[in-house]
């Protein structure tokens, strides 16, 4: 589920439509979270599926560390890719502002940890990446890592809507990670090994 201060808004023709921030959403604040009526094909489900729904799982669906194509039921489908995100996923199957989202600032994911199949020319937005490859877990893992670990020390100090998706254990290791009494979970956790 993603974070209710959001909403759908028509970004750029060469974009499309993104997620975008209707109120300030602070660093450490969980901006989306794999809840129950996410769905989850695992890859016979997906082989035997007509062309038409392969074709919206390819476009909306990303892939979980088992291979599996996850569809999000809700707009989080529409969040966006950056080489700069200001969202990143963790170990723990929710994502975390990793800086300030100001009111109409696009919520972006960095797809280069979505198990993508094959690389593509993302936007240039000014960065040495231009390209997001499908092993880009492997090489940006701990940068991407660095920034989870600046963001899980705010968790418990900002508003948290989406509190109440998470059950009580793993928020008491995100706040036991937030105070460094747990080690983080590499987000590398969540790359899927092709056989």
């Amino acid at each position: 589920m993603i974070h209710p201060d959001t909403e759908i808004r028509f970004i750029s023709n060469e974009v499309g439509y993104g997620v975008v921030a209707k109120e300030l959403i602070p660093i450490g604040t969980i901006t989306w979270i794999l809840d129950k009526f996410d769905r989850e094909f695992t890859p016979d489900q997906y082989e035997i599926l007509e062309p038409i729904y392969k074709n919206i799982l390819e476009t909306y669906a990303y892939k979980n560390n088992l291979g599996n194509q996850v569809l999000c039921w809700d707009n989080a489908r529409f969040v966006n890719h950056s080489f700069n995100a200001n969202c990143l996923t963790t170990a723990y199957n929710f994502e975390l502002a990793v800086r300030d989202i100001y009111p109409g600032e696009q919520l972006t994911d960095d797809y280069g940890y979505l198990n993508i199949d094959s690389p593509f020319r993302g936007i240039d937005e000014g960065t040495r990446r231009k390209i997001v490859y499908p092993d880009d877990l492997l090489k940006y893992h701990k940068s991407w890592d660095k920034k989870l670990i600046k963001a899980f020390k705010y968790v418990s100090k900002v508003k948290q809507p989406l509190i109440g998706l998470l059950d009580e254990k793993l928020w008491q290791l995100a706040v036991q990670i937030e105070k460094g009494e747990k080690e983080m979970e590499s987000i590398l956790k969540n790359y899927h090994y092709k056989v």
